[in-house]
């Protein structure tokens, strides 16, 4: 059974606390001892490869699944025993797509509203603000059943966002979009969180968590592996160094830095990375004509996720991408 907190939450609080949670799926732990806090107006990117637990969390945030061990607040109500209250104060977007097909896209968006409590002129008010960004506008009158899968996403987030919830879980909403519409997005999760709404977006676009300026935490095996800002786990994790490639094998080099061979190219792994090209260069010889590319590599979020993980986050993309 969930273990209850010591205290209990503070108004000023954190807008969501995960403490110590964990969840099993028969044998398999999908998440271990896990520990979050989400700031009102402050956006997390939740990182990780396909199956390191980033929907099962959402999904416990959202009441759909009870944690094992552990407690989680929602601006102090528990999930699980007060699920209607705090799901008041959540917008969810899953990844799997909700809509009632033989609906239009206003009357979707009209039937949360109404949910949340909004009638008449002001959930008419607030279909057409959420819709515009998203560029939904000339679809409101469409049946979601000819929608298509991008299209249907688009209306999934606004769903999301029509009660202006004071906590958004956003998984993927970007899986299947323009870039227009992506960016659209993306300037409106800035703008909700800059008006104080506390965000956890998943994504498979480390750019995306890199232009939102939020924070990050990255999920390995059902644990927090890392959780910080960008400057905080770049400055902890980020690996600068001088990427080289060649036509062939990588040489031998002898060089006092580490380095690491990866297929045809060999990556020196150095603080100051402009400054050790020289006797990198030098260290070739006569393999020098066999070098094809040199770059030269600054820490980045990327890298800090190779390093936590020991998977670079473009393959761990791929294999979650249908």
């Amino acid at each position: 059974m969930p273990t209850e907190p010591r205290t209990a939450a503070r108004p000023d609080g954190p807008a969501l606390v995960l403490h110590d949670i964990t969840k099993r799926y028969g044998q398999l732990t999908a998440l271990s001892e896990v520990d979050l806090d989400i700031a009102p107006g402050e956006i997390v990117g939740l990182l990780g490869h396909n199956g390191a637990g980033k929907t099962t969390l959402m999904s416990l945030v959202a009441g759909l699944l009870r944690p094992d061990t552990g407690y989680i607040r929602v601006l102090g109500r528990d999930p699980v025993r007060a699920p209607h209250e705090a799901r008041r104060r959540i917008g969810l977007a899953p990844q799997e797509l909700g809509l009632y097909p033989p609906l239009t896209v206003r009357q979707n968006l009209l039937f949360f509203a109404e949910l949340a409590g909004l009638r008449g002129r002001a959930a008419d008010r607030r279909i057409e603000e959420v819709a515009e960004p998203l560029g939904l506008t000339e679809l409101l009158g469409r049946r979601a059943s000819v929608l298509s899968g991008g299209q249907q996403r688009r209306v999934h987030t606004a769903m999301a966002l029509v009660h202006r919830p004071p906590l958004l879980l956003l998984d993927e909403p970007t899986a299947g979009v323009d870039v227009q519409t992506r960016e659209q997005l993306l300037a409106m999760v800035r703008t909700m969180a800059a008006e104080g709404t506390a965000i956890c977006y998943s994504t498979h676009y480390l750019p995306e968590v890199e232009t939102l300026d939020g924070s990050v935490a990255v999920l390995n095996g059902g644990r927090m592996v890392a959780r910080g800002t960008l400057k905080e786990l770049v400055r902890q994790y980020g690996d600068s160094g001088v990427e080289l490639s060649f036509s062939g094998g990588p040489p031998d080099l002898s060089l006092p830095w580490p380095a690491v061979r990866d297929g045809r190219v060999l990556r020196v792994s150095v603080e100051q990375p402009h400054l050790a090209v020289p006797q990198v260069m030098a260290a070739l010889g006569d393999a020098a004509g066999e070098l094809v590319n040199l770059r030269l590599v600054q820490p980045s979020l990327d890298s800090v996720f190779l390093r936590v993980t020991g998977r670079r986050y473009e393959a761990a993309a791929e294999e979650d991408t249908p």
